[in-house]
């Protein structure tokens, strides 16, 4: 690669290749996030190759964080993206109001063997969770 590849203007449009790198995801995910999300518009030039323009990759990016950092669904970054806009989700500046809406899971639950835990222990965890949503509906 040449320099002047690495040495572009921050307003420069991106080649899908120059966006999926940077985003860290393969292209076929960013042309497949396209279809989904209709906040995705890159310019299509002749022969139908992409050019992405700053904003385009900010929104790529918030989209990344959404579904693969926050946890997020599809669906669920796609009803986020409708309540709250673009912008605020490119910002961060958004607040789910009703955590029944979307359920975030920070990380997965570990699954131990069975030497570990107990299923009194498993039960006991998923009663509190029950729990915890059913207070949550009633807020």
């Amino acid at each position: 690669m040449s320099a002047s590849k690495h040495a572009k203007s921050p307003n420069a449009f991106r080649t899908i290749s120059e966006v999926a790198d940077s985003i860290g995801i393969p292209q076929h995910v960013l042309r497949f996030w396209e279809s989904k999300f209709s906040q995705i518009k890159p310019m299509k030039r002749g022969g139908g190759r992409r050019y992405y323009r700053p904003e385009d990759v900010e929104i790529i990016d918030a989209i990344r964080g959404l579904l693969h950092d926050d946890g997020y669904t599809i669906k669920g970054a796609q009803k986020l993206l409708r309540e709250h806009g673009v912008k605020a989700v490119v910002q961060q500046t958004y607040v789910v109001q009703n955590v029944a809406d979307e359920v975030k899971i920070s990380e997965p639950p570990l699954i131990a063997n069975s030497d570990e835990l107990s299923l009194t222990s498993i039960r006991d965890t998923l009663q509190s969770v029950r729990d915890n949503l059913k207070n949550s509906l009633k807020n």
